[in-house]
């Protein structure tokens, strides 16, 4: 005879219980969103700054860049150590950052390209390619892949006006370096995102860190009076910080091209 055993009802799981955030948790979730918004505050200097124009002005301009490219940097870490979406559940953080970001990182510094005057003259249309391309790229679903890549150009042109702006380059030759960059922008290409785990971004994020003393050094180094252009030792100085961006986006094509091979073997 076989033998049918029952098995006992399990018991449903109790939901856990959710302790509702303190005061002083929702203050701390609360500084962390005002701490965001200090990007909005450079965004609105800096355009006080380009509305002035001038070299001081510009050199302003890009120090306050690179101040909100910090603060962008370091606000995610602090948004999870108050587990901000849990202290402060109303606000998007994550929208305030890209309001943050586009000013500060694409439109601001392409108007500071306009300002400057550094296209040739009768070409500064050129710049609602890169304009609407980073648009386009900050509203891509899959602008980051699930292994952790930018997907397309991640639309740095405040690092891209930099150059732009104190390297000896002839106005022609810029204005093809932003069309190109701003077309890579619908290009998949995987670009390494450095706080992610692997071992190319650990080596990025290193070299990325030197990398910053020298930007910010020559920012610090611009002409801000009589001055047009920058001092040798310092010039060279940029052209070495140029071995940066060159080394991430050899990178990233080369990791491009590896995983298209890999694929196109599995197909």
């Amino acid at each position: 005879m076989i033998k049918l055993k029952l098995r006992r009802p399990q018991k449903a799981a109790q939901p856990r219980e959710v302790r509702a955030p303190g005061v002083f948790e929702r203050f701390l979730g609360w500084c962390v969103h005002g701490y965001t918004a200090l990007g909005l505050v450079a965004a609105g200097l800096i355009a006080v700054l380009l509305v002035r124009g001038g070299p001081s002005a510009f050199r302003w301009s890009f120090l306050l860049m690179a101040f909100a490219t910090i603060v962008d940097s370091t606000d995610g870490f602090l948004a999870r150590r108050v587990r901000i979406k849990e202290v402060v559940p109303g606000f998007d953080g994550r929208r305030l950052d890209d309001i943050v970001d586009f000013l500060t990182y694409t439109f601001l510094p392409l108007l500071l390209v306009w300002r400057a005057e550094i296209l040739p003259r009768g070409q500064e249309a050129w710049l609602f390619l890169p304009l609407l391309a980073s648009a386009y790229g900050f509203c891509q679903v899959q602008a980051k892949t699930e292994d952790g890549y930018f997907l397309g150009f991640p639309s740095l042109w405040n690092i891209v006006a930099l150059y732009l702006y104190a390297l000896p380059l002839g106005a022609w030759a810029k204005l093809a370096i932003v069309v190109v960059l701003a077309l890579l922008t619908f290009v998949p290409v995987r670009h390494l995102y450095p706080s992610q785990p692997g071992r190319l971004n650990r080596v990025a994020t290193l070299l990325g860190t030197l990398w910053t003393f020298l930007f910010v050094w020559v920012i610090w180094s611009l002409p801000s009076g009589g001055q047009t252009e920058l001092d040798e030792s310092t010039l060279r100085l940029a052209w070495i910080s140029l071995s940066y961006p060159v080394f991430y986006l050899g990178v990233s094509w080369w990791i491009t091209v590896d995983h298209w091979r890999k694929r196109a073997k599995r197909a």
